[in-house]
């Protein structure tokens, strides 16, 4: 029997996730929201490292810049500045940091890009833990709440109509990453990726285009960033840690660098593992390594390629 389209196979899962609400409990629809914010900050990496080739241990530093703005306008203004307001300035801050890390990183490459990444993170990481009287310090934030949302009613405080708003973003931000990596830009960064003397000898502007990405792959990390703090209720130092970037990483690396959808399903994966996982053991990271390291054996290109080829009868 001839399967289905990529597309319409997509269209399908996504009817099911509509429908999720009504056949699984509480608990588990929290995690499909968390697993969901988290897919597009995996999708987000995958801009940089999937298609412009930058494997990056700092993309945490958007996630959790975006996550303390939102926290700190939600609780020292007491959710005044509404949920666009929030938004607004929780964007704005990964965009920022973005572009001032951007301008740092990108001035190198391989291993020192690895290691600049992963030090800009940390260095926001260490203001988080002590500048106690802005972020709380290792306490973080708490009493995040979600703001009033008046598009048809919905009430973000119900789990389920979050759930909802949550999935709307992640299917946006999805296709608006997907439009990027398809277009003309994408392409070039894909040529970027490939040869980066070829693409300058044909008259690209390199850096601008590796510029551009990763600022927009801070935005997108942002807006994940965000969605989870909502979620969650709460913000702390972790969120800025390189466990956080790490993560991000194995998501990728996972679901198939430079497939896009594949990172979400890395995110699925390791969003269950260390959620479910850790309730029946403290060695929970043991399980996500081991699964890890069989993927770069077995699969190497990432199980989202290893399915479509499946899928593709090849």
């Amino acid at each position: 029997m001839k399967r289905l389209g990529l597309w319409p196979a997509l269209a399908v899962i996504l009817a099911g996730m509509c429908l999720l609400p009504w056949v699984i409990s509480s608990y588990y629809l929290g995690l499909a929201t968390l697993i969901l914010a988290t897919a597009i900050f995996a999708m987000s990496l995958d801009l940089i490292q999937g298609y412009l080739g930058l494997a990056s241990l700092g993309h945490g530093a958007f996630w959790g810049t975006s996550a303390y703005a939102v926290g700190l306008m939600n609780t020292r203004l007491d959710g005044a500045a509404g949920l666009v307001g929030e938004f607004a300035v929780g964007i704005f801050a990964a965009a920022i940091v973005a572009a001032v890390l951007g301008l740092i990183a990108l001035r190198s490459k391989g291993v020192y890009f690895l290691m600049i990444t992963l030090a800009s993170a940390m260095m926001l990481w260490g203001v988080a833990v002590k500048w106690r009287a802005v972020t709380g310090g290792d306490d973080g934030i708490v009493g995040i709440g979600r703001p009033s949302f008046g598009f048809a009613g919905m009430d973000l405080g119900d789990h389920t109509q979050f759930y909802f708003f949550v999935l709307a973003f992640t299917v946006i931000a999805g296709l608006l990453m997907y439009a990027i990596v398809k277009s003309t830009f994408g392409k070039v960064l894909e040529g970027v990726r490939e040869s980066e003397v070829r693409m300058k000898a044909l008259g690209y502007n390199v850096w601008l285009h590796k510029y551009i990405a990763f600022v927009v792959a801070g935005v997108f990390a942002g807006l994940g960033g965000i969605l989870a703090t909502y979620y969650n209720g709460y913000v702390g130092p972790s969120e800025l840690h390189l466990v956080t970037s790490a993560e991000a990483l194995i998501m990728v690396i996972l679901g198939g660098a430079g497939t896009l959808f594949g990172p979400a399903v890395g995110a699925l994966v390791v969003v269950l593992i260390k959620s479910i996982g850790s309730g029946y053991t403290q060695h929970w990271m043991l399980i996500l390594g081991a699964l890890y390291i069989g993927t770069v054996v077995l699969a190497p290109d990432g199980v989202f390629n290893l399915f479509l080829r499946w899928w593709r009868g090849e």
